[in-house]
């Protein structure tokens, strides 16, 4: 059985530090090159040096693999967010932060963002309700708090709603992550700004951002008024 929260079972907890990594290297490329519906727990228990009975006193299931990789993901994530100085830190210097965050995650993991893409298609629709609550979670609640204060700092307009803005600045952020990770999207990235946008990282973060000063900041007359 699996404990709450884990989608793994006890023994593979138990195992070397080592083996456990290399099973999830050996599974973040099975899913990542093939897919979800396409990857085999089979092959994977085989690449990665284990049997098959191994691999299933490990895992219920591929769905428990998979749940897994994404919870090692939750915790990447909870470690780079906890980086953000939410209570000191500036909110635009903050959501700069963040999106060099998520373009330099997308270079050093692009395997595991090109997993977490194909969670977004309809194969995945039966654990979607498990994959987004927590991945997802952590973002919204830290967005918030960061929208919070910067109205307290008057910095963004007094009339917006944070909860809109967080999953706009969510879905822009992680567009240009998924730009880093994902042959169309980098295609298509080249389409709307220039084939040689990848070499002009610099001109990306500063539009992105003179884009999202603009859609926040208070407008020039609602300030005068006051």
């Amino acid at each position: 059985m699996t404990s709450d929260g884990d989608f793994h079972k006890k023994t593979f907890e138990n195992i070397s530090p080592g083996k456990r990594q290399r099973i999830i290297d050996v599974a973040i490329n099975e899913f990542a090159e093939k897919g979800f519906n396409a990857a085999n727990i089979n092959v994977i228990a085989e690449k990665a040096g284990v049997s098959i009975g191994s691999m299933y006193s490990y895992f219920d299931s591929k769905d428990n693999l998979f749940l897994t990789l994404m919870d090692h993901a939750y915790h990447l994530l909870e470690e780079a967010l906890s980086t953000i100085d939410v209570e000191g830190g500036d909110l635009y210097e903050n959501i700069e932060k963040m999106l060099r965050m998520a373009i330099a995650s997308s270079r050093k993991f692009h395997r595991m963002t090109q997993i977490y893409l194909d969670t977004s298609t309809e194969g995945l629709q039966h654990l979607s309700k498990k994959l987004s609550r927590n991945i997802e979670s952590i973002t919204a609640e830290l967005y918030i708090k960061l929208l919070e204060k910067a109205r307290k700092d008057g910095v963004i307009a007094d009339d917006l709603d944070d909860h809109v803005v967080s999953f706009c600045l969510d879905n822009l952020i992680l567009i240009v992550q998924y730009s880093f990770a994902s042959q169309y999207f980098k295609e298509r990235m080249k389409v709307f700004i220039g084939e040689d946008i990848f070499s002009e990282e610099k001109r990306l973060i500063q539009g992105v951002m003179r884009f999202i000063r603009g859609a926040l900041e208070p407008r020039k007359e609602a300030a005068r008024k006051k």
